[in-house]
């Protein structure tokens, strides 16, 4: 009583009575009981996009009869108004490479939904998928998922936390504190510097995307099975990418060459390689983060981040560094899901790449996992940590390594002599100077003036 009869090529099936998929979704359903994870839903709902594309396309190409593609349209925009769209696309991401399984699942669906509207029954493929195959749309929607979650998601995100690091750098020029380089004592920067240096990493960032965005521009969308363009009109890619550009606001274009777009998925591990590269940066900004909270007594202890939560189950009063360590831990996922990309890139036989799902469920949750952590990184992070000015001069008041700058005036190996005694003797390199030198006191206030040591120069 639960089930119905459905039949593809293959023959007859049972599927669930309610589900508005068919035969062929639950035939993968069936075969791929791997994860129990669907391809994300920015994927399946850039999928749907392609399948509203192209029935307009068809139409005015004269491909489909107008109220077949009409009521194709409807079930589309149907489904992208439902905020639980996903029950409808059950499909395992580790399905059939080249992605079949999702498109005849996406087909499926809106056929079902169109035909409630018309007054013929509409076919999955002879209507839906006319003039597609998987082979084409799966790496299309690849591009278009991407660009439109890049735009409207990751990009934005990262110019937030951008700013929100250039605005806190603002606040804090006159705040100087001891460099380290190898963990280890180094001469002084300004708060500020450091600041600036993360969000001169996030536009380099940001450039890096922006100048890869073309590139996912175009669509693999009218090479059909292989490549030549197949049982599709011959205007039917430029025709598609019109219609898409005017659904989304993006400016998409008929690939090039279709063969490298369906036999290849090299721009999406480029995209990969932009995503890890900012993961990296991601991951030194929340380490540094980390470094400079740690204690607060027995660390660096130079700023605090804000208590979010209560930091350990059996020690009372603990608060931990949560937010940097979210990220960091972001960073490794984005860093191992470029890893599985760039393997998937490798497994383009022939005409066609048969790793297209793993694909597309890695580079978005990569694209997902940044944006979100940059926002929470920028808002409850950056935008809230305080300095530690006491312990900050503490530190500097005792670092020995600001002798470098008498290195011109005594030489390398004299200040490597005071440097090692005020090491010995836990004293202040002022101090140890101005008994070593001939340089009186106010001589050295200025010479060892670490703000001024920040701005370089003899």
């Amino acid at each position: 009583m639960n089930v119905r009869i459905e039949k593809d090529s293959m023959g007859p099936l049972q599927v669930p009575k309610d589900a508005q998929y068919g035969a062929q979704t639950q035939r993968a359903i069936n075969n791929f009981p791997i994860s129990g994870k669907p391809l994300p839903e920015a994927f399946i709902r850039a999928l749907v996009l392609v399948k509203l594309a192209a029935a307009r396309s068809n139409s005015t190409l004269e491909c489909i009869p107008k109220d077949i593609a009409l009521a194709i349209e409807s079930a589309c925009g149907e489904l992208l108004e439902q905020k639980d769209i996903m029950q409808h696309f059950p499909v395992d991401i580790f399905q059939t490479g080249s992605g079949t399984s999702s498109n005849m699942n996406a087909n499926e669906v809106i056929a079902t939904l169109a035909s409630q509207r018309a007054t013929e029954s509409i076919s999955p493929n002879d209507h839906v998928n006319f003039g597609q195959s998987s082979n084409d749309v799966i790496p299309s929607t690849i591009h278009i998922s991407a660009a439109m979650e890049i735009s409207t998601k990751l990009l934005p995100a990262l110019t937030h936390l951008a700013s929100s690091i250039t605005a806190k750098a603002e606040t804090l020029k006159g705040v100087t504190k001891t460099g380290r380089t190898h963990l280890m004592d180094a001469m002084p920067v300004r708060m500020d510097q450091t600041f600036h240096a993360w969000a001169a990493q996030l536009q380099d960032n940001i450039d890096n995307l922006n100048a890869i965005q073309p590139k996912l521009l175009r669509l693999a969308q009218g090479g059909t099975a292989v490549g030549t363009g197949i049982n599709t009109h011959p205007d039917f890619a430029s025709t598609i990418a019109r219609e898409l550009t005017d659904i989304t606001g993006i400016d998409f274009v008929p690939g090039t060459d279709f063969f490298s777009l369906i036999g290849s998925q090299d721009t999406a591990v480029a995209v990969s390689g932009v995503l890890k590269t900012t993961a990296v940066t991601f991951m030194k900004i929340a380490n540094d983060l980390r470094w400079m909270n740690s204690g607060p007594l027995a660390g660096l202890g130079e700023i605090t981040l804000e208590a979010l939560q209560p930091g350990s189950s059996i020690m009372p009063g603990k608060v931990n560094p949560v937010i940097p360590e979210a990220t960091a831990m972001v960073a490794a996922q984005v860093i191992g899901n470029d890893a599985t990309i760039a393997i998937g890139g490798q497994s383009g036989n022939f005409e066609l790449n048969v790793m297209l799902p793993v694909i597309a469920s890695n580079l978005l949750s990569s694209i997902e996992l940044l944006s979100n952590s940059a926002v929470l990184l920028a808002d409850k992070a950056i935008g809230t940590l305080e300095i530690n000015q006491e312990k900050l001069n503490e530190a500097l008041d005792k670092n020995p390594i600001l002798v470098t700058a008498l290195n011109p005036l005594i030489g390398y190996l004299k200040a490597a002599e005071i440097a090692k005694l005020a090491y010995k003797e836990g004293r202040a390199i002022i101090d140890v100077a101005e008994q070593e030198t001939q340089f009186s006191r106010e001589e050295l206030i200025k010479l060892l003036d670490p703000k001024t040591l920040t701005e370089g120069g003899l």
